[in-house]
């Protein structure tokens, strides 16, 4: 469980980071945090040619000239104006879905069939994974090899009406003792792979036109939410033969990066007892003061053992369902995130101890199962800088007056500055230079494998959060199809710049081996991960041409049952001499 030795013995030498500072001081004050953290090391700007190193964080000005104009390019392009209805009914399908990680059935079928529709073949359950496919499209030489990451994942509690500016969810259950609301895009999956199928689908039709080699690979990924879906695939091969990869996220703001972000382990704990009546608690084993005491006892851990880069968070998935019943099992889930692997682990095992603690306080049995862990992410500079190129071309997303409108509405209701939709491109900026934490992505895993470019559009309005129901309001509105369409050209348009300028690949290729080279990659799963998958409905099997259960994955899973007795409470008591109280 959670192993350690997924990073290479050897590091950057004192030698290695004094050249690459090309100053004794720097190198002095950061050479022992980084010599003893590799990955920390690789994904800093310490791991560029000094040559391309920006020499100053301030005054830092990006090339202005890597994009190039081409017919190629103008053809895929137009290919997405004209497609535009297409690309946003792809999206609305998938918004009014909503479905869950690793059950994304229809989902994933509407993606797929979309990419069959302009000529890839489709293969599916990529990495043993029913929801996870690789549709490939391939001219001329086939060389090079560009991939493309598309989700389609929705997130629990954040249904909601799209275009409504109130919090009003679509989808309600009505429970008098617990009500909840359904399934959501609160994080804009549902655009995140339209809009990089649309690109897809544009770069296939310009090479077709303009006669270009190269080969397009299309990967749908399953349960981005969990952090399962492409560390899994990573593991099993899937990304091998990558030149480049080009991927984006909703956000809200226009911009690209070669930032990095915390690498992380999620763990579910369930911990097993005794069952018992609420009029009568003695000798019962509880679950849920076991779960309650462990979340307790992480949030000690914030005080004095969490440093500024780390993120540490819980969902308490099953307990007790009512007051005089005490359940014999319950479940709480558990991220950790932090600045590389080796750091990761540490905090991981830290909130070990305390479900450890919690069930030798209870009188439980805990047992606690690794659900994913994915690695820091790894920036490429020359690719964030081609990005920024393309987009500062293009141009930032045009909203209208309306969009606006809807924009500060939600601005409004959530307490945020009325500043509506962000229509600038953010000027390109070297990632600062103390890393201070942030969010994870299964992305990060592909990063280690090939050069991995990333980039962001203003989908939701400035102040509101990512994973919220305003989220949810925007991903089917207009205003997130402006948005999700000016990210497929960018997508599109870098992609065609990376398929014609092989001077621009190359550099992008020699930047992630100099940045790899001190660091050999290893899977944070461990080597018996079981998927955490769902079966398929009969008619998806079908579809798709699978079987189930997939090679590898034992059907049905395990079942976690309490065996536990009752606690002792030591002899009877002997019966009271004492006269009765009066």
């Amino acid at each position: 469980m959670c192993e350690t030795d997924h990073l290479d013995s050897s590091g950057y030498s004192r030698r290695d980071l004094l050249g690459l500072l090309g100053m004794a001081g720097a190198g002095l004050a950061v050479a022992p945090v980084l010599t003893s953290d590799p990955a920390l090391a690789a994904a800093s700007d310490l791991a560029l040619d000094p040559k391309t190193m920006p020499s100053d964080l301030v005054n830092y000005e990006a090339p202005t000239n890597l994009a190039v104009d081409s017919q190629a390019k103008d053809a895929a392009v137009s290919w997405i104006d004209r497609q535009a209805d297409r690309i946003a009914g792809l999206n609305d399908r998938i918004w009014e879905y909503a479905e869950p990680s690793l059950a994304e059935w229809n989902s994933s079928w509407a993606e797929a069939q979309f990419l069959a529709a302009n000529g890839f073949t489709i293969e599916w359950g990529a990495g043993g994974m029913p929801t996870a496919f690789v549709a490939t499209f391939s001219h001329g030489t086939g060389k090079p090899v560009i991939g493309f990451s598309g989700e389609y994942d929705a997130l629990p509690g954040l249904s909601q009406e799209k275009g409504n500016p109130k919090h009003n969810p679509l989808v309600y259950h009505h429970d008098p003792y617990a009500p909840t609301y359904g399934f959501g895009h609160g994080c804009g999956h549902c655009a995140l792979g339209a809009a990089a199928a649309g690109a897809a689908a544009a770069t296939a039709a310009a090479m077709k036109a303009r006669d270009l080699d190269g080969t397009i690979k299309f990967f749908g990924s399953t349960a981005e939410e969990q952090l399962v879906g492409k560390s899994v695939a990573v593991k099993a091969g899937v990304y091998r033969g990558l030149d480049a990869f080009v991927d984006w996220h909703p956000a809200s703001g226009n911009s690209t990066s070669w930032s990095s972000g915390n690498a992380m382990y999620s763990v579910a704990f369930h911990f097993l007892g005794t069952d018992g009546h609420g009029g009568s608690p003695l000798e019962t084993r509880s679950t849920q003061d076991a779960v309650t005491a462990m979340a307790m006892l992480t949030e000690f851990l914030r005080e004095s053992d969490l440093a500024h880069t780390a993120r540490m968070h819980h969902a308490i998935r099953q307990a007790g369902q009512a007051p005089n019943v005490f359940p014999t099992l319950s479940s709480i889930w558990y991220y950790a995130r932090e600045g590389s692997p080796a750091r990761s682990k540490i905090l991981m095992d830290k909130i070990i101890r305390c479900a450890e603690a919690a069930a030798l306080a209870t009188g439980t049995r805990m047992e606690h199962r690794i659900m994913g862990g994915v690695w820091n992410k790894l920036g490429n500079k020359r690719g964030a800088e081609l990005m920024y190129a393309n987009m500062t071309q293009i141009g930032a997303p045009t909203f209208s007056e309306a969009d606006q409108r809807f924009g500060k509405a939600l601005q409004r209701s959530n307490g945020s500055a009325e500043t509506g939709f962000s229509s600038t491109i953010s000027e390109l900026r070297p990632p600062a230079p103390v890393f201070m934490g942030g969010g994870s992505t299964d992305v990060a895993d592909i990063s280690w494998q090939v050069p991995t470019i990333s980039m962001g559009t203003a989908h939701q309005p400035g102040g509101t959060k990512n994973h919220s129901w305003h989220h949810t309001a925007t991903a089917a509105a207009n205003s997130g199809h402006v948005a999700m369409m000016a990210a497929a050209k960018y997508l599109a348009a870098t992609t065609v710049d990376l398929l014609t300028q092989p001077t621009i690949l190359a550099e992008m290729k020699e930047e992630f081996d100099r940045r790899t080279s001190k660091i050999k990659w290893k899977s944070m799963l461990p080597d018996d991960y079981q998927l955490p998958l769902y079966e398929p409905p009969k008619w998806f099997l079908e579809r798709t041409g699978q079987s189930w259960p997939p090679r590898g994955v034992k059907w049905p899973p395990r079942r976690i049952v309490s065996t536990e007795t009752a606690p002792d409470l030591g002899p009877d008591l002997p019966p009271s001499n004492l006269p009765p109280l009066e």
